[in-house]
């Protein structure tokens, strides 16, 4: 007797195999091409990491920005689909990822630290201890050449993670798995920013979780529709106000590394004034960020599942739509 199943049901007619007029095809009804379309945004990530190279010579500090902001979309889609993944490689995609990113890290603090300090208000003092370590932070900055090759490296690293991923993952990936995925870092982000309350160290990784979530609604919504753009520019409109408060962190770090031959008094005075203004902006932040943190993971999942599957319906009458969205609703898992 055979065991063959049959195929899964089609989201549209049997007789109209494109769809019907004024519905959105996308991967995600389709676990093969959701397969590959995630790969492929795995790809496109590891090449904004190569694409980085080349533009060194214009701009060392926007390459490096290109370059870390190409990985963090890399561990966004990595995130996604960690569930379709062994433990073992998918702990050691993530972290090839993210040693990749933190070999630029100084590189980047180098860049981030003088416009951070400037827009800060000083006093007369605090102004010059802070020209003084921006002058010692220069004598230490790597040369373009040295960049290139630390951005070189981390491309290197990325396209091998590329390369990983595509031999690991199935064949297929059905929505559920990046569904997990999402939820998975929701609550990460959320977890930091309970705990933010109490630690300025997690601030970073609420920002970091934060900016992946972000990441992972604008890749859904380019293969979802308005609804979930919606719920990515709601969310990309919190993670912004989170950057400063990490720069500030940065700096204040920054400051007590490049101190040398600056009296203790004056670098702890200018940490002070720096500490006071990252109070202020954290505060201004987590206050920001309350509501979009409120709802629970699973609260969470459901919303962009719902949302995917309405931006990926045809529109109906009113009633009739009605009753879909409530059907949808219902078939969520509880």
């Amino acid at each position: 007797m055979s065991t063959t199943t049959g195929p899964k049901p089609l989201s549209y007619s049997e007789h109209d195999k494109l769809g019907p007029l004024g519905i959105k095809t996308s991967p995600i009804d389709d676990p093969g091409a959701l397969r590959n379309a995630l790969v492929h945004a795995f790809e496109a990530a590891a090449q904004g990491a190569r694409d980085a190279v080349a533009a060194v010579e214009t701009s060392a500090p926007s390459a490096v920005h290109e370059a870390r902001k190409a990985l963090r979309r890399a561990r966004a889609v990595l995130e996604l689909i960690g569930g379709a993944l062994p433990k073992g490689e998918h702990r050691a995609l993530r972290t090839a990822l993210q040693e990749a990113r933190r070999a630029l890290s100084t590189v980047r603090d180098h860049a981030v630290a003088p416009e951070t300090l400037g827009q800060l208000t000083l006093d007369d003092e605090d102004r010059a201890t802070a020209r003084r370590v921006l002058d010692n932070a220069a004598a230490a900055l790597p040369a373009t050449a040295e960049i290139r090759q630390l951005l070189a490296e981390s491309a290197a690293r990325a396209a091998a993670q590329a390369e990983a991923l595509q031999a690991a993952l199935p064949h297929e990936i059905e929505w559920d798995v990046v569904a997990d995925g999402l939820r998975s870092t929701y609550r990460a982000a959320r977890r930091g920013s309970r705990a933010a309350k109490r630690s300025k160290a997690w601030f970073h990784t609420w920002r970091r979780r934060s900016k992946e979530l972000s990441y992972q609604l604008e890749l859904i919504a380019s293969h979802a529709g308005a609804r979930v753009a919606e719920l990515h520019k709601e969310l990309t409109a919190v993670t912004d106000t989170l950057g400063p408060a990490v720069d500030l962190i940065m700096v204040r770090d920054f400051v007590a590394t490049y101190d040398q031959g600056i009296a203790p008094e004056a670098v702890a005075r200018l940490r002070a004034s720096i500490e006071a203004a990252l109070d202020d902006v954290m505060k201004s932040a987590r206050k920001g960020a309350r509501d979009a943190f409120r709802k629970k993971s699973k609260q969470l999942q459901k919303r962009v599942t719902k949302s995917v599957r309405r931006d990926l319906t045809p529109s109906a009458e009113p009633e009739v739509a009605e009753t879909e969205d409530k059907a949808v609703t219902e078939s969520l898992p509880q």
